[in-house]
């Protein structure tokens, strides 16, 4: 396949780390910013020093601040944080053209809404086709070309397979899916169960309390995508117990760090100062909680963490009460 024209929409970790591998790929690459101060600052140091330190961004890459760099693209990769997903989706809009397929990196649900990204993309972008990009992938490693597998979901089969062709590579492997929702809901959702990962490694429990909480978490993301409509076997794949295992695990996880501050005793805004990077799982925990009781879903794991949020339950007394729930059956 030729080189095409992308621009990626968002220079943070993610957006640098993409914007590098589909430029090395052979593509016309042009990578936006929302402020022109980092832009020029990527600009002159040849990296994102504050994001994404030590990885050069090659002088092919164009870089701007205007939104209008999406028109007569071959390819738009959406990769802000999903609090701004609608705000840039709607800026960008008038410049889409007509069945360009839109590439969305975010991970969350909107407070509000609790619609998923790519609805959002839908309502704000006619002229777009949505694809969630998903899975086991830190930013940091995807830009040292460490082996990685993730999931292109779309509901047309042909764009998820062009997407595919695009950006797969040597490092990069990409797998096609058309459940577009359960990958959502998965990329979403692992945020809440890594934070209270964190937060069970702040308190100072060990690896068993890890793995039931991630067995368990992975079974209530299951059981609420199943019931919107997902696929279950989605969950357990690349977009739901992959990015689960390592959102849960590793020190890059910023929602892992977050909770590890909070398991420590600080409260969540002094979490997420020091931390200094979008914490998609305190976002998400809401919108999770309200998903949660409009499905009319059990998720006591999200609740907790709820609780432990915006309600100040002791981190301890969560895990506590969690354990010693009535007696069930596992598969339940």
């Amino acid at each position: 396949m030729n080189g095409k024209k992308i621009a990626v929409i968002g220079s943070g970790g993610w957006g640098c780390a993409v914007a590098v591998m589909l430029c090395s790929n052979g593509n016309d690459v042009t990578l936006w910013s929302w402020k022109e101060e980092e832009r020029s600052a990527i600009e002159k140091n040849g990296e994102n020093k504050e994001f994404l330190p030590g990885v050069k961004i090659s002088g092919k890459i164009h870089l701007t601040c205007d939104i209008s760099c999406v028109c007569d693209k071959d390819l738009i990769v959406l990769a802000v944080p999903s609090r701004a997903v609608r705000s840039t989706a709607k800026a960008m809009a008038d410049y889409v053209k007509k069945g360009t397929p839109l590439v969305i990196l975010s991970k969350g649900l909107e407070d509000k809404t609790l619609k998923t990204m790519s609805e959002i993309a839908e309502e704000e972008i006619k002229n777009c086709i949505p694809v969630a990009l998903s899975g086991p992938s830190h930013a940091e490693e995807v830009a040292r070309k460490v082996p990685t597998a993730i999931v292109a979901a779309c509901k047309v089969s042909d764009t998820a397979k062009f997407v595919q062709e695009i950006f797969m590579c040597e490092y990069f492997r990409v797998y096609t899916n058309d459940d577009i929702l359960g990958v959502e809901l998965g990329g979403a959702l692992k945020n809440v169960i890594a934070l209270c990962a964190g937060i069970t490694d702040g308190i100072g429990f060990g690896d068993n309390t890890k793995a039931a909480l991630m067995t368990r978490g992975i079974k209530e993301i299951a059981r609420l995508g199943t019931k919107m409509g997902a696929n279950e076997s989605t969950f357990y794949g690349l977009a739901g117990i992959g990015d689960l295992i390592v959102t849960c695990t590793s020190m890059h996880s910023r929602n892992r760090r977050a909770g590890i501050l909070i398991g420590e005793g600080k409260t969540l805004k002094q979490a997420l100062d020091e931390v200094h990077m979008v914490v998609e799982g305190v976002y998400s925990s809401h919108a999770a909680y309200e998903l949660s009781k409009k499905m009319n879903v059990e998720m006591p794991i999200i609740h907790k963490a709820y609780e432990v949020l915006f309600e100040n339950l002791p981190p301890k007394d969560a895990v506590i009460s969690l354990m010693k729930r009535d007696k069930k059956d596992e598969i339940v």
